[in-house]
């Protein structure tokens, strides 16, 4: 059915009325509540805009099903739905329905939450973000009837707590995988060799380059310690590379590459895609896989110990330290069998092509799909007087 289609069947032929915020709810600003006087132990929670609670505390100043807008910093216009009583903060607006006989406290919310790019007006724009009361109090709300309200918080809850369901089987998934992680890559004295990473292989890096040698836009993407397993924003010559990837060292298809500065022990699986890296900041280990698995190693360097080194306010894991990491080596067999089992974690609770990662992806695709499509009105022409 064509989304004009859908809306016409759903409205019936009903016109839609449009009002302001300010005529159909009730909007307040919250109060300050310092931090020596909230308790971790109390029992409402302090809002000042955002998802999560900024604190707790032993009195409320609004009661359930309210909306809340976050209304300064860089969250300013987010909008979030609270169904239990809560302190709202002084960054914080409170909208409550002041009619539930008429209004849908949950559909004005869906509203609103579909419109958060809008509340912030282009006066705001270049300055320190934020949301004003006259803002919110003129912002205009389709109002259909009582029972297309229901109707569109019903398909949209369920999407909702479809996504919620799924996000918590992922969460407990991940749990699962780094339990299973751990036991079985914690191996007692004796049971297998044990060597330093300095005996498994060379540490190698790239051929510095410098920034001169780099540009915005370029044939081969150059990743640094801050674009390390992220989008490039530096490129090098096909020349140079070719050049350089000819003489110094380069990664093999599979090796694993190390971020040693920034972010310890970040590692991205290098999959051969013509790239240069950012020397001692990205190393890897050049490896005999006869031995020791690439994989085995990927997995193992999420669970290991890095001796990472202080150097002034900067930690670093040197070369040196890296050698030194002692890593335990069961047989090739063993090694296999380990990452098999890690592999389907690693698939079902990373992978954005298949398993939970991508379920979630797609259901919240599917819910920004009929969350406009339901909340798309169309708005009374006006009618030009001469």
């Amino acid at each position: 059915m064509s989304h004009l289609g859908y809306m016409e069947k759903l409205l019936d032929g009903v016109e839609v009325e449009w009002k302001s915020l300010s005529d159909i709810a009730t909007i307040t600003i919250g109060d300050f509540v310092h931090k020596n006087n909230q308790d971790s132990s109390a029992k409402y929670p302090v809002y000042n805009g955002g998802i999560s609670p900024t604190g707790y505390y032993e009195k409320y100043n609004n009661t359930g099903n309210k909306i809340i807008v976050s209304a300064r910093g860089a969250n300013a216009g987010f909008v979030n739905r609270i169904s239990q009583p809560y302190w709202a903060g002084n960054s914080c607006y409170s909208v409550g329905v002041k009619n539930s006989a008429e209004i849908n406290w949950t559909y004005v919310f869906y509203f609103l939450k579909n419109a958060e790019n809008k509340l912030i007006g282009d006066q705001q724009k270049g300055g320190i973000p934020a949301v004003s009361k006259k803002q919110m109090e003129v912002f205009q709300i389709p109002i259909p009837s009582l029972n297309i309200q229901a109707e569109i918080v019903r398909i949209l809850d369920t999407f909702t707590e479809l996504t919620a369901e799924l996000t918590a089987e992922l969460t407990a998934r991940q749990q699962q995988y780094a339990y299973y992680r751990d036991q079985l890559l914690t191996f007692e004295e004796g049971d297998v060799e044990w060597k330093a990473l300095g005996e498994v292989g060379e540490v190698r890096m790239c051929k510095r380059i410098l920034k001169s040698q780099t540009s915005d836009e370029g044939d081969i993407p150059f990743y640094k310690i801050g674009t390390f397993g992220k989008e490039p924003d530096a490129y090098i010559t096909r020349e140079l590379f070719n050049e350089y990837r000819a003489k110094y060292n380069y990664p093999q298809t599979g090796e694993v590459l190390i971020s040693a500065s920034g972010t310890i022990g970040r590692t991205v699986i290098f999959d051969g895609q013509d790239a240069y890296f950012q020397d001692s900041n990205i190393v890897w280990i050049e490896n005999d896989e006869n031995k020791v698995l690439n994989k085995y190693l990927f997995y193992f360097y999420k669970v290991v110990n890095w001796n990472v080194a202080e150097g002034g306010t900067i930690k670093r894991l040197y070369n040196n330290n890296l050698r030194k990491i002692m890593i335990p080596i069961p047989s090739l067999v063993e090694q296999k069998r380990i990452v098999a089992i890690l592999d389907k974690f690693d698939a079902l609770t990373t992978s954005l092509t298949e398993g939970l990662p991508r379920e979630i992806e797609l259901r919240q695709q599917q819910y920004e799909y009929y969350r406009d499509l339901l909340l798309s009105f169309p708005k009374p022409e006006v009618v030009a007087h001469d």
